[in-house]
This record gives structure tokens, C-alpha cells and sequence, in this order.
């Protein structure tokens, strides 16, 4: 049986992002690094990933980032949120660690641990 591959939707400048891809490393994971912001998920991969998670649309968003007090999110609906998520990445709570059908914010890193095969 093989296992799927560990995706890390990975912000280089983000100390929690080094952190869970270095805990990954050390586990001996070589995950695919999506660096996020220079290639955004679509609203269908963030769908995707908000269904993995188990997560609301607002729970995977960074709500004190000035796009989103900008934007107006406060009141968004949930369409809304994904669609500024996928037009504004820098949105986007991170890491988010996938591995087939699962899904976990690397917050704090070691969260990530309990989704791996």
C-alpha cells in the first residue's frame, strides 16, 4: 500500500511554517512545498482543503491581516471568505499540511503529527 504524498502549503517567512516543515524533515517527510503565495489554491482546492480540515471558511482565515478589515470580511458569507482567500492568499491561516483525504494547520507544529500515515 503506498501513502499519498504530504503537501505543505508553506510561507518561507513564516516562523510557524519553518517550524512545521522542519519537524516534517526530521520525521523523514519530504513533503511537496507549495509556497502558497506565489501560487495560490483556486476556490476549488481551498473547498478542498476546508473540507479536510473540518474547518468554516473564517476559521482558516487570518482575520488581522489588513486585507481582511479592508475587504469588509467581518460580514462575509462563506462563498464570500473563499473567494477572497483564493484572490488574496496572504489570507490564508498557515501551513496547511495535506495528506490524502486529511488535513491540518501547522498551529502548533506538531498538530500536523496526527494526520500523517
Amino acid at each position: 500500500m503506498t501513502t499519498s504524498p504530504v503537501i505543505i502549503w508553506h510561507n518561507p517567512r513564516c516562523s510557524k511554517s519553518r517550524q512545521t516543515l522542519a519537524l516534517l524533515e526530521e520525521r523523514g517527510i519530504t513533503p511537496d512545498v507549495v509556497k502558497y503565495l506565489d501560487t495560490p489554491p483556486d476556490e476549488v482546492a481551498i473547498k478542498a482543503v476546508l473540507t479536510k480540515l473540518g474547518l468554516a471558511p473564517r476559521q482558516l482565515m487570518r482575520t488581522k491581516e489588513a486585507e481582511y478589515k479592508e475587504q469588509n470580511l467581518a460580514d462575509a458569507s462563506d462563498a464570500e471568505l473563499i473567494a477572497a482567500m483564493a484572490a488574496a492568499p496572504k489570507l490564508i491561516e498557515r501551513p496547511v499540511v495535506i495528506q490524502g483525504d486529511k488535513a491540518a494547520l501547522g498551529r502548533p507544529p506538531e498538530a500536523v503529527l496526527e494526520i500523517l500515515a
